[in-house]
């Protein structure tokens, strides 16, 4: 199906649900088709959102957006945050997205109770041009390699703090391995800022879990493999059960409750019985119905559209909603 955005002179509705994606093909149509079948009786309709050149205090036109692409597309990001405090309910919160990174989950996964690999933030490899050697004075040089590796153990994984697609991770074996991983994060491409890298103890998994969290309490934990080709990564003949699923849905809903995502996938490698919280930090989770495999698909439509519907109707808050300091301004 060829996927059509309004019209800039369309009708305003009184309820319409916005969905703003980048390349994804499989998850849009079938989203907006299951809200406007769904959500018919109650005056709900899905679109393909429709932005631009948006004014300080222009009328929304859409009660909910889902929000799958502002993290590439800066417009779409200011354009989300000047609409929630219009009364416009994005999903996921666009303020906490733009400040989230993994180092901090990672800090927060500790005060929760979940287990998380041994974590390193690194200062950046290079910086942009207008920073000189009085900018770093508080900076300690060189860095203790040793002490480092001595804390996470090797061999251990470098990425950046923030982003995902696994770009740009390595996986190091030995001190020479993660000084020359490290110095490929300072090269910098034009236009791009300089990434900052975190080193992460590798965990020997015997099994791997990836759930997908929406709303923050319906949780689907689904075995993964991380190793295998990106379409075969889901294991469907194999299901979670037992134990294994329980810990995993509380340990998810822990995660995704504290950080205030309504869509959002945890990873959890299995070592020992002990769950380790490995990628959190997925605000706009793989949603595609040839990777997730269908029956999940038909799951994710079915919860994202429960709760975009209940947003467009007042029947639930987000719960970021009134936690922003502003909030106490406006309303």
């Amino acid at each position: 199906m060829t996927l059509s955005p309004r019209k800039p002179d369309a009708p305003a509705l009184a309820k319409v649900v916005g969905l703003l994606v980048g390349r994804e093909n499989t998850f849009p149509q079938p989203f907006i088709d299951t809200v406007n079948r769904k959500g018919a009786a109650k005056g709900i309709s899905a679109e393909m959102a429709a932005l631009g050149g948006t004014r300080e205090l222009e009328r929304p036109r859409y009660s909910v957006i889902v929000d799958r692409i502002s993290h590439e597309v800066p417009y779409y990001r200011a354009h989300l945050k000047s609409a929630s405090i219009l009364g416009t309910v994005v999903v996921n919160d666009p303020f906490w997205w733009e400040a989230d990174e993994k180092f901090f989950e990672c800090t927060l996964a500790r005060k929760l109770g979940v287990a998380v690999p041994r974590t390193v933030v690194l200062p950046n490899k290079s910086y942009i041009s207008d920073i000189s050697d009085q900018s770093l004075r508080n900076l300690q040089y060189p860095l203790d390699w040793d002490a480092i590796i001595a804390y996470v153990g090797l061999p251990a994984i470098l990425k950046p703090n923030t982003g995902g697609g696994w770009k740009d991770v390595y996986r190091v074996d030995s001190r020479d391995d993660l000084i020359w991983a490290y110095d490929q994060s300072g090269a910098l491409a034009p236009g791009h800022r300089p990434k900052t890298m975190i080193l992460q103890e590798f965990i020997r998994w015997e099994d791997y879990v990836r759930c997908i969290c929406i709303g923050r309490t319906h949780i689907l934990p689904i075995r993964y493999d991380p190793t295998a080709p990106f379409q075969e990564r889901y294991v469907i003949d194999r299901p979670v059960e037992g134990a294994l699923r329980d810990r995993a849905v509380a340990d998810a809903i822990k995660l995704t409750d504290a950080l205030g995502y309504d869509m959002d996938t945890v990873e959890f490698a299995v070592r020992d019985g002990t769950l380790y919280a490995i990628d959190f930090l997925n605000p706009a989770p793989d949603f595609d119905s040839f990777s997730i495999k269908q029956d999940n698909f038909a799951w994710v439509l079915e919860k994202m559209s429960d709760l975009v519907i209940a947003y467009a109707m007042g029947e639930a808050t987000p719960p970021w909603q009134r936690e922003h300091r502003w909030w106490r301004h406006v309303r």
